[in-house]
């Protein structure tokens, strides 16, 4: 968890820190990734680095979570399944993704960073979901996935997820 030194941080230090946190994370996958560049990047000591987190795991979780937040800001679910709200919000999610500065920081998270660190959704969260919406998260987390490493195939997967979605509704009729 992020440690209160870098919160109580002037907001120009600490927009410079991110900085240099997604441009690292954006490149490199967390194995690959250095301390060394990061601190270089934000012009602070290394031990500052440690003041403000606990390690670079640390420092991925804070600045994925914080792209998260702010590419999922629009994206709003009903109470009830709705295949259709699933769908925009994944194709929302996309367009946002691939046009915002966390483009390829989530990116490289699909691909190389995913399985290495918490993921953002509790598990017990999850249980707690019905079977349909709890099988249109699932489906539409993998579509985004297999888009952003196929994007040449955007059109095709998303047909398929819509067909897919539209049968989840289907099975409890």
């Amino acid at each position: 968890m992020v440690k209160t030194t870098f919160i109580n941080l002037p907001q120009e230090k600490k927009e410079r820190i991110e900085q240099a946190l997604l441009h690292e994370f954006s490149n490199h996958s967390l194995p690959k990734a250095q301390v060394a560049r990061i601190v270089k990047e934000a012009d602070i000591a290394r031990g500052a680095f440690y003041k403000y987190f606990a390690d670079l795991t640390d420092a991925y979780q804070y600045i994925y979570q914080r792209a998260l937040k702010q590419i999922h800001a629009e994206i709003k679910l009903s109470e009830q399944y709705d295949p259709q709200m699933f769908y925009q919000s994944v194709v929302t999610f996309l367009e946002q993704t691939l046009c915002s500065k966390y483009a390829k920081m989530v990116k490289m998270h699909v691909l190389y960073n995913e399985s290495l660190v918490k993921q953002p959704f509790a598990s017990e969260k999850l249980v707690k979901l019905s079977a349909q919406k709890w099988s249109a998260m699932m489906l539409s987390h993998a579509a985004i996935r297999e888009i952003l490493a196929n994007p040449t195939l955007k059109s095709a997967i998303l047909a398929q997820l819509q067909a897919g979605l539209l049968l989840l509704k289907k099975e409890t009729k």
